[in-house]
């Protein structure tokens, strides 16, 4: 089992240490391989006036401290060939895992230029894919260390996602490689404030719990100390304080399922 959790973006050393040290705390304690993630730059935002990050340097420097004084794996986007090609050049070591955005999940360049590196690639699946068209995506990652397929909803509508069971069965079926579902995106509402995007963070709990029973055993959650202060992505992000109880569904959830020999 993995879990992925860590703030939508990075601000500081002390915010993304508190949180990925409470987050490393839990994972350990129910025996769970943690990730950290956040990102250097939210280059798809809402507007002009959307909030982006702290840059490559500045989250790339921290994230290399982060893994000295905690010892945590990390996970960041990345948007282009070039951005890939410098981190590899210049933090090589800051980066366990490349991510690829939802909305560049078809960009052959980015994808080719993560999967040439030896780390590991999380490409999310596009809001508007259907599970079926994963296979495409898969075609080009030949060479890569290991790939992750993460879920985490599909356009329902204006500013509303819905997440399909059926299509993440059909994953964990059809696929010989990880499948993580994406708690927190499926409960965001992109856009819906107007100038930003709104979400619920009340419904992650129970998607963790049914994932869970379904055979996810592979899960991103982002997660703030003040969600409702974020710089992005607030509505939708678990609070610190209710991680260990939302992890701890989970793991009870995961273990009776498979304690009823059903998956």
């Amino acid at each position: 089992m993995k879990i992925i959790a860590g703030p939508c973006q990075h601000e500081t050393l002390a915010q993304s240490s508190e949180i990925a040290k409470e987050c490393k705390r839990v994972c350990d304690k129910y025996g769970i391989e943690y990730y950290f993630k956040a990102s250097f730059d939210k280059a798809n935002r809402t507007n002009i006036n959307g909030k982006r990050g702290a840059g490559i340097d500045a989250t790339l420097t921290d994230f290399l401290a982060l893994k000295v004084l905690l010892g945590v794996k990390t996970l960041t986007d990345v948007h282009d060939a070039v951005q890939v090609r410098r981190i590899e050049r210049q933090f090589k070591d800051a980066v366990d895992v490349y991510q690829i955005p939802a909305f560049l999940c078809r960009q052959t360049d980015l994808i080719k230029a993560a999967c040439d590196t030896d780390k590991v690639v999380n490409i999310k699946k596009g809001q508007f894919l259907a599970p079926w068209d994963v296979k495409g995506i898969l075609s080009k990652t030949d060479g890569a260390k290991e790939v992750w397929i993460t879920e985490r909803g599909t356009s329902f509508g204006y500013n509303n996602l819905v997440v399909d069971f059926t299509g993440l069965q059909y994953m964990l079926d059809t696929y010989n490689t990880p499948i993580v579902y994406d708690i927190s995106h499926s409960c965001q509402r992109p856009g819906a404030n107007g100038d930003s995007s709104d979400g619920n963070r009340d419904y992650i709990p129970g998607l963790a719990r049914a994932s869970s029973a379904l055979g996810i055993t592979n899960f991103f959650i982002e997660v703030h100390a003040d969600p409702d202060n974020a710089p992005s992505d607030g509505p939708n992000m678990l609070r610190l304080e209710d991680f260990e109880d939302t992890v701890k569904q989970i793991k009870v959830v995961s273990d009776a399922a498979r304690g009823y020999n059903w998956l």
